[in-house]
């Protein structure tokens, strides 16, 4: 079941982690994604703080179409690309997946331009997360 806060969007779901990652990865893609960034924030904390931190993982999305169409109407609207989607593991069997949520977050910038790409990507981000969490 979708879950939903006031920045993110998010699934739960069974599996193991870098299975999870996989179907994020081609479910993004089949929506028109690629993947720009991946931030292993377990390996990252490891490095440079020592600690062990579970399974955790931040893809940096982008739509390129999307993406342009966001740029032309708000230059600054960089600061808020890529689209980030998390998986990590839960610890109980089970792998969180979560995508940002781009009507709040483009909705604070207050340009009216912007609503239609905060849509378009909402929907999209919304069925990667059916797909995964549907095990397709």
């Amino acid at each position: 079941m979708l879950k939903e806060s006031k920045y993110g969007i998010g699934v739960v779901v069974k599996g193991e982690f870098e299975a999870t990652v996989a179907r994020a990865t081609d479910a993004l893609k089949a929506e028109g994604f690629g993947i720009l960034t991946t931030i292993d924030v377990t390996q990252t904390l490891k490095q440079k703080l020592n600690v062990d931190f579970r399974k955790y993982v931040i893809l940096g999305a982008c739509n390129p179409p999307l993406s342009h169409r966001a740029l032309l109407a708000e230059l600054e609207i960089g600061l808020l690309l890529p689209c980030n989607v998390i998986v990590y593991d839960r610890g109980d069997g089970t792998m969180g997946v979560s995508a940002m949520a781009p009507v709040p977050a483009m909705g604070m910038v207050a340009n009216p331009a912007l609503a239609s790409v905060a849509a378009e990507a909402d929907a999209r981000l919304r069925r990667v997360l059916a797909v995964i969490e549907g095990g397709r």
